[in-house]
């Protein structure tokens, strides 16, 4: 792209350069003409490097407001996952029944209690300390979600696919397995309709400050995590909240 640019500038100048040198050979009666059809080659070599310049600029911008989108839904499958191991005990790789979880499961309000129980031993009786856990209530899980359009998290913003969604073991030590789970989408999905250089460049994001690699993603198949690829700046809005609710 910067490439691009520098020929469009080098461009530019030599045809200002040639325009003084071919007015003063050409006749009079023909200047007007050459005059205007370098003007017009001007206007269009300086509107080239504008857009050159501006094209990835607003690219950014755009790919930003998507993402933060993407994101969010990234953030409520994930919730959902976590809600749903935490109560089956495992991840499921049905978007629909995720949703369907979320309307009917709910979570148990656990109190824990220790208590001084008398024992025989023997001949003996000795007082021993039992920690007793009392389940007092319910909560629906659909709390978790409140204010969230979890109905539509399975759907990427902006487009007509759904999230590849895969759930997996990973053995962490011989003879134990781990369950994962793992929700994605193609950035070119996500882009579609963006200058296709800028869109192959994206998906060759290597971290930092960018999402690192060719998908928008959360969990993993390889190993036992439940965050996603995107950096902070994607957290910042939903810390601002936590903050702005807590005060």
């Amino acid at each position: 792209m910067l490439q691009f640019i520098l020929l469009i500038i080098l461009g530019l100048a030599l045809t200002v350069f040639l325009a003084k040198g071919i007015v003063s050979f050409i006749p009079k009666k023909y200047q007007p003409f050459i005059s205007v059809g370098l003007w017009v080659l001007i206007i269009f070599l300086g509107y080239s490097v504008y857009n050159g310049i501006m094209q990835p600029i607003n690219f950014n911008k755009s790919k930003v407001v998507k993402y933060a989108h993407v994101v969010d839904h990234l953030k409520m499958i994930r919730d959902a996952e976590l809600a749903h191991k935490q109560i089956i005990g495992n991840y499921t790789a049905n978007g629909d029944d995720l949703v369907k979880f979320i309307d009917t499961a709910q979570f148990a309000i656990i109190e824990n209690r220790d208590t001084v129980v008398t024992v025989r031993k023997g001949r003996i009786t000795v007082e021993e300390e039992h920690r007793i856990v009392d389940t007092i209530g319910y909560e629906p899980v659909r709390n978790l979600f409140k204010n969230r359009n979890y109905k539509d998290m399975m759907n990427v913003p902006g487009t007509d696919v759904k999230f590849d969604l895969k759930t997996g073991f990973v053995e962490k030590t011989q003879g134990l397995k781990v369950p994962v789970f793992m929700a994605k989408v193609d950035k070119a999905i996500v882009l579609k309709g963006e200058e296709i250089s800028l869109v192959k460049q994206e998906k060759e994001m290597l971290g930092g400050d960018e999402v690192r690699g060719a998908f928008l993603s959360v969990g993993s198949l390889e190993d036992v995590v439940t965050n996603g690829n995107w950096p902070p700046l994607y957290d910042k809005a939903e810390k601002q909240k936590a903050r702005a609710n807590k005060e």
